[in-house]
């Protein structure tokens, strides 16, 4: 596949460590003149994933000019052909819908898009980020930030729930806290709020470089429609398709929409987004959404985080299973669970099996990782 236009000779990936990426690379993938791909963080099986997403031997794409690697949370690892307009349009409506440019502070990774989104940003608005250094307190962090310039920083939620809970005054400092990722429990978003941190939740993905839906408006220029229940994005932001699978990409952008796997309704332009379509569980002839059963598992007072899938049931068709971490000094039991849920969700929502667990992984994104809890608590 050729170069842009004018240039007789093949583009290929430069492939950056996570920990050696440089405002530089950032700058010469933006400019058109050097396309991007950043290695996640991790194990060696993470590190390899990506590697064969990306196959960095393979010219890249006409008018790819980053190339970002899906979480992999639905199945195979995919990369994902941006162009520097559809990043530049994201960060200029984000920015416009926040209030202006500001300074950012980097919390997320950064071979992940909305980590990366975060450099992009500052490289378009002439600043250098504030790294939160792991372990760091957010207060120290952002002491170190620049005085007089707003401050924005984005985080998933267990991020929010870990600062919310430590260092609440450190949140309050932020013009914005976005939170995306993952569904956001509406009882943390309450508790934030009330706290006085101003939270935006976002939602979006790779192929749209980022968020483009912020409590639940579609930022300038983007359109959102629901297509036999699932969530169709379009606009500026979109992505070229995926590297290397013209199949994929035919599939999933289609007459300028990208078709999402996720469920949802538009309600007076509204978007509310219900889960994976992937992730739904089907139990007793009765579909339930795992992010609510999640949602309303943390509420309880015995957990401190919570995944939710299915597994085959010989009654049931699926049932309904929960990992749970503890909260301090609980010891969180089935019966109570069930109970607790039943009367938020309705008895088939309430999980049948319940497994105890020192915490959630997560996939290089930060999302929970559904795949590694249902293979590392096993069967019961």
């Amino acid at each position: 596949m050729g170069g842009r236009a004018g240039s007789s000779s093949a583009r290929h990936l430069a492939l950056v460590p996570a920990s050696d990426l440089t405002v530089d690379d950032i700058r010469s993938a933006l400019d058109g003149a050097r396309p991007l791909a950043v290695l996640p963080s991790g194990p060696a099986s993470v590190v390899a994933a990506a590697e064969a997403a990306l196959r960095p031997e393979e010219p890249v794409e006409a008018g790819a000019d980053l190339v970002v690697v899906t979480s992999g949370s639905t199945g195979r690892a995919r990369g994902v052909l941006l162009p520097a307009a559809a990043v530049r349009a994201s960060a200029s409506a984000a920015l416009d819908r926040l209030g202006g440019a500001g300074s950012w502070l980097l919390a997320l990774p950064v071979s992940a898009v909305a980590g990366l989104q975060v450099l992009c940003r500052s490289v378009l608005t002439g600043r250098v980020p504030t790294a939160l250094a792991p372990g760091e307190p957010l207060a120290a962090a952002v002491a170190r930030m620049p005085i007089g310039d707003r401050r924005y920083v984005s985080f998933v939620p267990t991020q929010l729930l870990r600062f919310l809970d430590a260092e609440p005054e450190a949140l309050r400092a932020f013009d914005a806290v976005l939170v995306g990722g993952a569904a956001t429990d509406p009882g943390l978003l309450a508790r934030a709020r009330d706290a006085g941190v101003r939270v935006v939740t976002t939602y979006g993905m790779t192929e749209t470089a980022g968020g483009c839906v912020y409590d639940g408006e579609p930022l300038t220029g983007v359109g959102v429609r629901i297509s036999g229940g699932g969530v169709e994005l379009s606009g500026p932001t979109l992505a070229l398709g995926y590297r290397l699978d013209p199949a994929a990409t035919a599939a999933a952008f289609v007459d300028g929409w990208f078709r999402t796997r996720d469920a949802g309704w538009l309600a007076d332009g509204r978007l509310t987004v219900t889960g994976r379509v992937d992730d739904v569980v089907v139990t007793g002839g009765v579909n339930i959404a795992p992010t609510a059963v999640e949602s309303a598992l943390r509420e309880h007072p015995d957990v401190a985080d919570a995944v939710v899938f299915g597994r085959p049931d010989d009654e049931w068709g699926q049932r309904v299973v929960a990992a749970v971490v503890p909260a301090a000094g609980a010891e969180p039991a089935l019966p109570s669970l069930r109970a607790w849920v039943t009367e938020r969700l309705g008895a088939p929502a309430a999980p049948r099996e319940l497994h105890v667990v020192a915490t959630v992984p997560t996939l290089h994104t930060g999302k929970p990782d559904r795949r590694a809890v249902a293979a590392a608590v096993g069967a019961p």
